[in-house]
């Protein structure tokens, strides 16, 4: 018999956060093995292209590209992988996926892109929560009500699975063999300190204290809280403003230099910048390293926040924003989760799809120079706590049971529908007729 078409229109050979989470659903949906898929690739901002060849166990999904420009047939299952306002029913059956939303607000577009599907799929609790809640009034030109823009459409959580065979922890006997090879291990090896925090995560637009990831205020906090010391930590940022070229790496390293001028001290401590692209491997390695101690994020808002669940494997203690889709798998009784309020998104962060007028998290200063210090002074107390976080992803959140999760949607939601039948007629006999009798006269 044969099976529905599942077209997935995403951007899967991006460099990209959207390209990751593309992958992912593509794969397991392919390891279903319920449906044909077909893939459209799609760009993704200015991210790079071209993943799938230089990372040779993706490149399997180039065997399932749709080998047209266009459509040439009816999808009976249409998906894309996207920003909810670029949403198209073109199916029978028609599912969105994204990641939602970073603050308590989405806009009117999104919440009509969402109707337009027969369901979506989002990352997190937050991001459900959000689209649930956004009611608008839609106006014509000349500012007359044409009715509510409310959701309308189901809305299904569908968290972003860690992939256990990538993200995990390692001994420092396996950290030394990978050693004499792995040029970033010999890096952090170089460092005087032993105690590093690490923040992993992009340093976008926003003036100082308002980018979404709060790349600028975590640095003056840390600088702050350990100055003057004798003994202080390191700060290690993973960080781009979301390309990877010497010009953006100077222009990153301008901007820790500006804060670094603020602080009024003797001596303060010091922080290294990682820039550019690094494979999961390498970003494993870093998670492990002994002297990385432990991830901090001070983040406005996430939708999921992928790099704190894949930190989390590594049974290392995270000090994080307690707001937002992260908070789906941080949990305040294995994670340190700063409090705070919620405040205007500041007009230097607003975009097309972040409002000025909606709200995100501003984390408690003192917590955060409260916990900070104590989990570099008191850091076995917290090591515990790590493990168990650990232990909670690895059994909640992994590949397998997002995969899972998908087959249990799928099931719920997608409904039977026709499929296209071979017409095989029975083969008929040939009849010989009687011959025609001559006759002999």
């Amino acid at each position: 018999m044969s099976r529905n078409t599942f077209f997935i229109s995403c951007p899967y050979d991006t460099y990209s956060g959207y390209g990751a989470r593309a992958r992912d659903l593509v794969k397991a949906i392919i390891e279903l093995d319920k449906y044909d898929v077909k893939l459209l690739p799609q760009r993704w901002g200015g991210t790079a292209w071209g993943f799938c060849d230089n990372n040779p166990e993706w490149s399997f999904l180039h065997n399932y590209k749709y080998p047209h420009p266009q459509l040439t047939e009816k999808p009976d299952i249409w998906m894309q992988i996207t920003i909810p306002n670029e949403f198209q029913s073109i199916g029978k059956y028609n599912i969105g996926v994204t990641a939602g939303i970073e603050s308590n607000l989405c806009q009117g577009t999104w919440i009509e892109g969402v109707n337009r599907m027969d369901l979506t799929l989002v990352s997190s609790n937050h991001a459900k929560q959000v689209f649930e809640k956004s009611t608008f009034q839609k106006q014509d030109k000349n500012q007359q009500p044409l009715g509510e823009i409310k959701l309308e459409k189901p809305v299904e959580v569908l968290f972003e699975g860690a992939d256990l065979t990538k993200y995990f922890e390692m001994s420092s006997q396996e950290i030394s063999t990978l050693r004499k090879n792995s040029p970033l291990i010999q890096s952090l090896d170089s460092i005087p300190e032993s105690f590093a925090y690490l923040f992993v995560g992009h340093w976008i637009q926003g003036d100082f204290g308002e980018d979404r990831k709060n790349v600028g205020l975590l640095i003056k906090a840390f600088l702050e809280v350990f100055k003057n010391k004798k003994t202080a930590p390191a700060l290690i940022l993973k960080t781009s403003s979301a390309v990877s070229s010497y010009m953006d790496r100077d222009e990153i390293l301008k901007k820790i230099h500006a804060i670094r001028k603020t602080i009024k001290a003797n001596s303060i401590p010091n922080i290294y910048l990682l820039h550019g692209e690094f494979s999961d491997n390498e970003i494993n390695e870093l998670y492990n390293h002994p002297k990385v101690k432990s991830m901090v994020s001070l983040t406005k808002g996430e939708g999921f926040g992928r790099p704190l669940l894949e930190f989390s494997l590594s049974k290392k203690p995270i000090i994080a924003s307690g707001w937002s889709g992260h908070t789906d798998f941080l949990t305040k009784d294995f994670s340190l989760l700063i409090g705070g309020n919620l405040k205007n998104v500041h007009p230097s962060a607003a975009n097309d799809w972040l409002m000025k007028e909606s709200q995100w998290f501003e984390p408690n200063h003192n917590e955060v120079g409260m916990y900070l210090k104590d989990v570099f002074e008191n850091y076995k107390k917290y090591t515990d706590r790590g493990k168990r976080q650990a232990y909670y992803s690895k059994t909640n959140f992994s590949w397998d049971k997002m995969k899972e999760k998908i087959d249990i949607l799928f099931t719920q939601y997608i409904p039977d529908l026709p499929k296209k039948v071979e017409l095989k007629l029975p083969q008929i006999k040939k009849i010989e007729l009687p011959k025609k009798p001559v006759l002999n006269g």
